[in-house]
C-alpha cells in the first residue's frame, strides 16, 4: 500500500475516532488517536492535513453530501460511509493538486475494505454526484 493510501484509510480511522467519541474537546481527542500509531511521518502529515480540512470545510461538505445522498439522510449513513465521503469530498472540494479521479478511485478502494458490501458504489455514486456540482468531474476522453 502507498504512503497516501496509508495515510487516507489513518485520516478516516481519526475521523471515525471524532464521530463516535464525540468528546467535549476534539483536539485532545485528535492528540489521544495520533498517539497510538506510528506512522511515517510523510504518511502522519498527510492524514493530518485531510483531517484538518475535513474539520475545517464540515459544514460545507456535509452540505454537499446532504444534496448529493437521494432519499437519505446524513444521520442514517454507516459512520464509516460517511467519514469515507466526508474524506473524498474535502479532496475534491479544496485539494487541487489531487485530480478528482484518483480522489474517487482511493475512496472506492477503501470502501471496500472498510464498508459494507455496497459501500463502493454507493461512494461512487456520491462522490461523482459532488464532483459534477463541484465542476471537477473527468471528462470522458480526458486525461487528467
Amino acid at each position: 500500500m502507498g504512503p497516501r493510501r496509508e495515510a487516507r484509510e489513518l485520516a478516516l480511522q481519526a475521523l471515525y475516532q471524532l464521530d463516535v467519541a464525540s468528546g467535549d474537546d476534539p483536539a485532545r481527542d485528535l492528540t489521544l488517536f495520533w498517539s497510538h500509531f506510528d506512522a511515517a511521518p510523510d504518511v502522519q502529515a498527510f492524514a493530518r492535513e485531510l483531517v484538518d480540512g475535513v474539520r475545517e470545510h464540515h459544514e460545507r461538505i456535509d452540505a454537499l453530501l446532504a444534496d448529493s445522498v437521494e432519499h437519505w439522510r446524513l444521520s442514517r449513513l454507516s459512520r464509516v460511509d460517511l467519514n469515507l465521503l466526508r474524506l473524498a469530498t474535502y479532496e475534491l472540494l479544496d485539494r487541487r493538486d489531487i485530480p478528482a479521479s484518483v480522489a474517487i478511485d482511493e475512496a472506492i478502494e477503501i470502501a471496500r475494505r472498510f464498508g459494507s458490501e455496497d459501500s463502493a458504489a454507493f461512494v461512487n455514486g456520491v462522490l461523482d454526484h459532488v464532483a459534477g456540482v463541484l465542476g471537477v468531474k473527468a471528462k470522458p476522453g480526458r486525461a487528467e
